[in-house]
């Protein structure tokens, strides 16, 4: 792998967190998969586009670009090992030709100037340790004239995945979690943090608009609990509690989500975020 500057979200992604969205991939698109069309059709895809995926996972989104751009190539980059072996098997199952992965730092990497008509990312764009400097590099391997596409996490308190987790607060150090401006997550969760962070990378006709998705957290309560516990927040959180507790927190978020149960037993939850667009300027004289 190329220099690696967000050493701290490396080892995270190549360690527990990269394994477990790895194995539960197809979990993790049910939650996410309603924020996939506005996604692409935002990015201004066509066939024979060059499309950039960043932070592309197990590469569901790089299928979707790749498939949009039958005579062009999606490219996805992650941090993640794990996931980028996922990726690349889904890709050799699916016949997908177009379309391949690169594992690297979007900060850092060294993309070829002008190479993509597109950048595309579903929530892989919040945990860079520079975010200037990482939008700045892809801006630069964009064409002149380049769309910049991603979907970002809004506020906390519309998430109804971070409502439960805080049903937690009595029992675990849940903390500052969520709040807009801290490394993670949320650290784009405000609007004037993304146009800041992007124009001073170099980007035009910056855009948030809002968008709300629901998404499937797990097939009834027990399992979507679960399912919470086992990612990333969940296991930091519960690794600093004893096992009563731990019992406690498992059976309060239990019930928290019984509430949200659909009459199928589906565990449904409202995701809040903002689709963001911005452009690489056509004219160099045009850059802020």
């Amino acid at each position: 792998m190329p220099d690696v500057v967000n050493t701290e979200q490396a080892q995270a992604w190549n360690g527990p967190e990269g394994s477990h969205w790895a194995h539960n991939q197809d979990r993790w698109n049910a939650v996410n998969e309603g924020f996939n069309e506005p996604l692409l059709d935002a990015a201004g895809i066509t066939g024979d586009h060059r499309v950039l995926d960043l932070g592309c996972g197990s590469g569901q989104t790089t299928r979707l670009a790749a498939r949009k751009a039958p005579r062009g190539h999606a490219l996805g980059l992650d941090l993640s090992g794990p996931m980028l072996a996922e990726a690349r098997a889904r890709v050799e199952r699916e016949g997908i030709t177009n379309a391949s992965f690169v594992q690297g730092d979007a900060q850092v990497y060294p993309f070829e100037a002008g190479a993509f008509d597109a950048a595309v990312s579903r929530y892989g764009v919040m945990f860079f340790a520079d975010p200037v400097a990482a939008f700045g590099n892809v801006g630069r391997a964009l064409r002149p004239g380049g769309r910049l596409a991603f979907i970002c996490p809004a506020d906390a308190a519309l998430n109804g995945w971070v409502a439960a987790m805080a049903s937690l607060r009595d029992f675990l150090p849940v903390g500052n979690f969520g709040r807009p401006g801290l490394p993670g997550m949320f650290s784009l969760a405000a609007p004037d943090r993304i146009c800041d962070v992007l124009t001073a990378a170099g980007f035009t006709g910056i855009s948030t608009n809002q968008v709300q998705k629901y998404g499937t957290w797990g097939h009834g309560a027990e399992d979507a609990a679960a399912f919470l516990l086992g990612t990333g927040p969940g296991q930091h959180l519960m690794e600093q509690a004893d096992t009563a507790t731990r019992s406690r927190a498992r059976r309060t978020l239990t019930d928290h989500l019984r509430a949200q149960e659909a009459a199928d037993g589906t565990v449904r939850l409202r995701s809040t975020s903002w689709l963001v667009t911005a452009d690489r300027p056509a004219d160099p004289s045009d850059r802020p």
